[in-house]
């Protein structure tokens, strides 16, 4: 690819604000809730919920950040397969969706139809609308959607509703946000790289339409704070969440990155935030990083009682992404999570 259509790679999940700040921000920003809202932000879950009546409810959500990839196309896919993801983690169906748009004026006008065109090819993929945007002149391209989903009031999946003795799954390996940066330092090869851009460019629209049949407790996708972040949160400090890190997916390259020290400044604020609150029963520092890595466009994350976890995880094993048990919900210990 010629040099200027390239993007600079900076960006990703891994530019998200830390839950600490983000917390610290939020903790006095407050409003008298409308009887139709069913979900907002006070909950930390991954989208709004608006009840328009007893069938029928809408989910709103957006998310944007600057290009992880050098390539505007696939930056624009995976932009847009991670935004779209929210809709999936609270049970809904996508509907329509939004442009959000930061582009340098001087810039070549032609990577911008790049990252547009993929976020479209997305989209569509989705089952949405492409229904316009917005842009505006920055100094460094961003990109994203605002999102709109539909789904029963009945059936809406939340990030804080496990229940004690369910098993954890989840749909994607991590470790997308090391190798991102290793492959920008030029300390992996294409082979490496293209596994995390499989991931990324994946919808969760086909693991959340087999989940849809299950009585899932709760859900929620795995981003930028890492598995372990969104794992502290789905927990609610009710419960303590014991992993299987020998279950658990994770792109055989990331493990090695890891070793050699090319993390994330992303996972450093997701340890620093979640100090005191896991417990590593053995010393392996590479997979503590990669439990702590950003991942931009993550797998889903859910709980279920354990009688439908093979049934599950048979018919997840049908999609390209490998998904597996990787712990279970027990009674609330010293250690928020423990990783065995």
């Amino acid at each position: 690819m010629d040099t200027a259509d390239r993007l600079i790679v900076c960006g990703g999940c891994n530019a998200k604000l830390g839950p600490g700040k983000l917390e610290n921000i939020l903790k006095d920003l407050h409003q008298d809730k409308k009887p139709n809202v069913m979900v907002d932000f006070e909950t930390t879950d991954d989208a709004a919920i608006l009840k328009i009546n007893d069938d029928t409810a809408i989910i709103q959500t957006i998310d944007f950040f600057p290009s992880m990839v050098s390539d505007p196309y696939l930056f624009g896919q995976i932009a847009a397969t991670n935004a779209l993801s929210d809709v999936w983690a609270m049970g809904g169906s996508v509907i329509s969706a939004l442009n959000i748009v930061g582009f340098p004026e001087e810039m070549n006008q032609s990577i911008l139809h790049k990252i547009l065109k993929g976020g479209l090819e997305k989209v569509t993929e989705a089952g949405g609308f492409l229904a316009g945007g917005h842009s505006i002149q920055d100094h460094r391209p961003k990109y994203g959607l605002s999102v709109n989903g539909i789904v029963s009031p009945k059936k809406i999946l939340r990030n804080d509703t496990c229940k004690l003795g369910d098993d954890l799954i989840l749909t994607k390996p991590l470790g997308v946000g090391i190798i991102t940066t290793a492959y920008g330092a030029e300390q992996i090869g294409e082979e490496e790289f293209n596994e995390a851009i499989k991931s990324m460019t994946t919808l969760n629209k086909y693991a959340a339409e087999i989940i849809r049949d299950y009585p899932v407790t709760a859900c929620t996708d795995i981003t930028g704070f890492g598995l372990l972040g969104h794992l502290n949160e789905f927990l609610h400090d009710e419960y303590t969440a014991e992993l299987d890190s020998t279950n658990i997916p994770i792109i055989p390259s990331a493990y090695d990155c890891a070793e050699e020290l090319l993390v994330t400044g992303g996972g450093q604020r997701n340890r620093n935030f979640l100090e005191g609150k896991i417990d590593f029963t053995f010393d392996d520092p590479a997979l503590e990083e990669i439990l702590y890595d950003p991942q931009t466009s993550g797998g889903l994350m859910f709980s279920v009682d354990p009688k439908y976890t093979d049934e599950i995880l048979d018919k997840l094993s049908q999609l390209e992404l490998p998904s597996a048990k990787i712990g279970k919900i027990v009674p609330k210990g010293d250690s928020e999570i423990i990783v065995k």
